[in-house]
């Protein structure tokens, strides 16, 4: 007799308590190995896969994607045996542990073999199960049900209808969910059939041109005039076809964001100090060092790049801007080393990705480990650990077109630089009116850590590495 073991949703650190469910990775019915991914859920954070700590048959499942679920509510339910097609399950995860997990319950005699794992990104390596139906037949009598129930439905799906949809934007699926589309029904004009969001735009469109076409005019001669459909009837169909209020449920990464806006804003007396400088020389520099490692070194040193080098030089000379506040111990908690986040716009929203110990990087390694991270921002695939743990926040807002800005400070860390376009401009150079490379630097600061006095020293030295970046080098 087959054990019936539940998996719940994991704890996913960083202390995200609710997940959404962005695409199921098996059915009811299917056999899974140990530590196999089953689902990929959407968080606050990122977008991962979570592994089953069980081998054994999926019996079912909890939540249609789209749904999102607390940290420790059921989501699957997984038999393991030694009958039939369940023997050789178990030995999938090459003897990885036994027991429970501490997240599952089971029933019966006997012990399943599990990994002991419910942490994302944990597991035991061992190699993931092909996935494949079992048949009825050789499963107990509770997983029959399971399995009858599950053949049932992949019988009134068509063919083409089964298996991922291919989709791997996250806004694609979000949008689809909040027009109630059916993704399955959709045919991709990207590569290898990939829907893309145009795809779903152009869905919704056609949806709301159905739903706004005119009423009939004339009654057919076979219906009496006793049945026409009353004035009234008018006034709803235009009342329908007007367009609706819409509401976009604050969560995932845009619930985050504005947690955390909300909760900088209430808990930090932010200033801000702005300053213009002059970048023709570092824009010069960037030149110089690019034509030096030539193309066989690999990507650019980029504009960022260097900001960022110069941002980690001003924190090493002004290091109460590298801190954080104690509310509870009332006390300002200085930070040795520089975690450096930058802001990153993706489709999913507003991310901080983190680079870590910069100050042991120079700009290249700085300018490389940026452009890991923007790839891994724009895929969806940052970890929660990528996105956490900043002590100083670089955002570059110039991108948008835009000279200024006064940034709101990324909670708990207490200062944040903003840069602005470079851009042609009138200015005086050695006593001259000249055109010039102009950059606004900005720089929000958690008036607690300190004065305008330290302030506008960090964001003079930073403006002064930006228009000489000789200075920079003084301080290597």
């Amino acid at each position: 007799m087959p054990q019936v073991f539940e998996f719940k949703l994991p704890d996913l650190g960083e202390g995200l308590t609710e997940a959404e469910i962005v695409r199921w990775l098996v059915e009811v019915g299917d056999v899974v190995a140990i530590d196999q991914p089953v689902v990929e859920v959407e968080t606050a954070k990122a977008m991962v896969e979570v592994p089953c700590p069980y081998g054994g048959v999926v019996t079912a499942r909890f939540g249609e994607e789209g749904t999102e679920l607390p940290v420790g509510e059921p989501l699957l339910t997984v038999a393991v045996g030694s009958e039939g097609a369940l023997g050789s399950v178990g030995s999938a995860g090459s003897g990885a542990g036994s027991g429970g997990a501490g997240s599952g319950s089971g029933s019966g005699s006997g012990e399943a073999e599990a990994s002991g794992n419910v942490l994302v990104g944990y597991g035991t390596g061992a190699p993931v199960a092909r996935r494949r139906r079992v048949r009825p037949e050789a499963m107990a009598a509770p997983v029959v049900a399971h399995v009858t129930a599950a053949a049932a439905v992949s019988a009134a799906v068509p063919d083409a209808a089964q298996g991922p949809v291919a989709v791997v934007s996250p806004l694609v699926r979000k949008l689809a969910r909040q027009h109630d589309l059916d993704l399955r029904q959709l045919a991709g004009s990207g590569p290898d059939g990939l829907i893309l969001r145009s795809d779903v735009e152009s869905a919704i469109r056609a949806v709301a041109e159905g739903a706004a076409a005119p009423m009939p005019t004339s009654v057919p001669e076979s219906v009496s005039e006793a049945t026409s459909l009353p004035p009234v009837q008018s006034s709803v169909a235009q009342k329908a076809a007007s367009p609706a209020v819409e509401r976009i449920p604050l969560r995932g990464v845009r619930g985050a964001v504005a947690g955390k806006l909300v909760r900088s804003r209430r808990e930090i007396p932010d200033a801000t100090c702005w300053v213009d400088a002059d970048a023709t020389e570092l824009m010069a520099a960037r030149s110089a060092m690019n034509r030096a490692t030539g193309p066989a070194a690999g990507s650019k040193v980029s504009v960022l790049a260097l900001l960022a080098r110069i941002c980690t030089a001003a924190l090493a000379r002004f290091p109460e801007l590298n801190s954080t506040v104690d509310l509870e111990a009332r006390e300002i908690v200085r930070l040795p080393e520089v975690h450096l986040g930058f802001a990153a716009q993706t489709e999913r929203g507003l991310v901080v990705p983190v680079v870590r110990d910069a100050q042991t990087r120079n700009a290249e390694s700085i300018g490389a480990e940026i452009a890991r991270l923007t790839e891994a921002a724009r895929t969806g695939r940052l970890t929660p650990a990528e996105l956490t743990g900043g002590t100083f926040t670089l955002n570059n807002y110039g991108v948008f077109g835009v000279d200024g800005s006064t940034p709101i400070i990324n909670h708990p860390e207490a200062a944040m630089l903003g840069v602005g376009r470079i851009v042609p401009k009138p200015w005086v150079h050695e006593g001259e009116l000249a055109v010039r490379q102009v950059v606004q630097l900005s720089l929000t600061f958690d008036h607690r850590v300190c004065d305008g006095g330290t302030a506008g020293g960090f964001l003079r030295y930073v403006a002064d590495c930006v228009e000489q970046p000789a200075v920079l080098l003084r301080a290597l």
